[in-house]
């Protein structure tokens, strides 16, 4: 695996509007929509989904994430009940959200860093990478400490807490990572052979409980990043590849992108030899 890397460091900034930052998101192909899919990282928690009193979405399974679709951008009060508790209790997630128009995100329903529900929306780069290269980002969404992700048995991300991301592009090709505890060679999750295509952009949410020891890993990737510098176009490139994703698109699932999301971007570059 190379170690010619371009790294970015997304910081969380809190309840705010989905920032389209530095590394500016494709513009979906209608000035008034959002390309939105949705992570699923809540263990053992089947839901049901309300948007504004509406159900749109029964029986999501955890470790799903679904394609991303167009959506209106507006505001949603948005409810998740655990499956079929709806207008039986309180909801065990509730948030008013803004769909901001022209981004391209994920939104995860995750667990905290100390195992309590939460919605953050992250914004996905599908902007063109080099040729010969692919991006690589990891998402910590696990009720875990922080932790070292290692490609190649060579340290990638450092001290990467929830709900925080880094961002590699790297070149293209098949890299064995895991994921340790930060500072440490205890491995938490893995190892895990990742195929990373030219021209793709390739995100992987580790999720799940340290306590319960259920952590897991579940990958997204976007394609035609190498030739469409904007990604998405109407011939369906950034279309997102997934593994067991749903067939059924949740609407919700944009409603959140204006949650807790990536509000600060800084970069860097290293340059080594190519593997």
């Amino acid at each position: 695996m190379s170690s010619r890397i371009h790294l970015a460091v997304a910081a969380s900034a809190g309840t705010c509007a989905l920032a389209l930052g530095i590394a500016a998101p494709a513009m979906a192909e209608e000035q008034d929509k959002a390309m939105v899919s949705v992570f699923h990282g809540i263990p053992g928690m089947t839901v049901d989904v309300y948007a504004n009193g509406d159900e749109l979405l029964s029986d999501f399974k955890p470790g799903t994430v679904t394609d991303p679709q167009p959506l209106d951008a507006g505001t949603y009060d948005i409810q998740i009940f655990e499956a079929g508790t709806a207008g039986k209790g309180t909801p065990a997630l509730e948030k008013k959200v803004q769909v901001p128009e022209g981004a391209n995100a994920t939104v995860a329903a995750h667990l905290t860093a100390d195992g309590k529900p939460q919605l953050t929306a992250f914004v996905n780069d599908v902007s063109k990478v080099g040729a010969g290269t692919a991006r690589l980002t990891v998402r910590h969404v696990a009720a875990a400490p922080a932790v070292d992700v290692r490609a190649g048995g060579q340290l990638l991300f450092s001290n990467l807490t929830n709900p925080k991301e880094d961002t590699a592009e790297t070149d293209a090709g098949t890299v064995n990572a895991d994921v340790v505890l930060a500072g440490t060679d205890t491995v938490a999750i893995g190892p895990a052979d990742l195929s990373l295509k030219e021209g793709t952009s390739n995100i992987v949410y580790a999720w799940g409980s340290a306590g319960d020891k259920n952590l897991a890993l579940k990958t997204q990737s976007f394609s035609g990043m190498a030739s469409t510098p904007q990604g998405i176009d109407a011939g369906g490139s950034g279309a997102a590849v997934t593994t067991n994703s749903s067939d059924t698109w949740p609407a919700w699932a944009a409603a959140a992108a204006a949650v807790t999301t990536a509000g600060v971007l800084t970069a860097r570059r290293v340059t080594g030899r190519r593997g």
